[in-house]
């Protein structure tokens, strides 16, 4: 199932939650509607996590993670990173990326096996990604742009990415993540996918604009149904 949301005024909730098979983190500061539309369908699967990461409420731009792990910006505060720790189920690595590319989560697209990643993270990052979030990593860009957490969205199921990725990118994408790929948008004709939904394996949820016909689509590409298990 596909669930509507917003944080604030904004439909990018993407840019302020983070969604995985085993944890789920929200930015502090929104109204009661936002973090309750999580807690009513996550409360009792997986955690739901209060947090801020630097000082601010983009939690899902700033953090990259999967089932296996969680990856922060070096700008993270003693007090979130231990916050984080406290909270999150206890095989859950954590760890402190140190590179020129702090908005992790606008720049990392990935599920539980695959990661797609900036093409200018430099190669001690590449491995800490591997490491921590078990996965292969792979350099590339998504409708030309290397904001691949931005233009796309992923689970272990299906992914979606920018209408305009080419043919070729396309192509690569399909066989680098070995899962169906689709075009799609979020948010009224949105591309801006990382920041419009977030997904696991049985649930999305999307701003608070997306269309019917946006949510039909997230539910069959993500194959996200009624029925799923979990």
């Amino acid at each position: 199932m596909a669930f509507r949301n917003k944080f604030e005024n904004s439909n990018d909730i993407g840019v302020y939650s983070k969604l995985t098979n085993t944890y789920c983190l929200v930015g502090i500061g929104a109204s009661e509607n936002f973090y309750s539309t999580y807690e009513n369908e996550l409360g009792g699967v997986i955690p739901v996590v209060h947090s801020n990461i630097a000082n601010t409420k983009l939690v899902g731009a700033l953090v990259a993670g999967n089932k296996n792990g969680l990856l922060v910006p070096n700008t993270i505060l003693e007090n979130e990173i231990q916050h984080l720790r406290n909270s999150l189920p206890e095989n859950i690595r954590i760890r402190r990326v140190d590179d020129k590319i702090s908005a992790l989560g606008n720049c990392i697209a990935c599920n539980d096996y695959v990661a797609l990643i900036h093409p200018e993270f430099d190669k001690e990052t590449e491995e800490i990604i591997a490491d921590v979030l078990g996965v292969e990593v792979f350099k590339t860009t998504i409708a030309n742009n290397p904001l691949v957490g931005t233009y796309s969205s992923f689970n272990n199921l299906g992914g979606m990415v920018h209408p305009m990725t080419s043919v070729e990118e396309y192509e690569e994408i399909a066989n680098l993540m070995q899962i169906p790929i689709s075009a799609g948008t979020v948010n009224r004709g949105s591309e801006l996918l990382g920041s419009g939904i977030v997904v696991n394996d049985w649930l999305a949820f999307c701003g608070y604009e997306t269309t019917p016909a946006e949510i039909n689509n997230i539910e069959k590409i993500f194959q996200i149904n009624k029925d799923t298990e979990y």
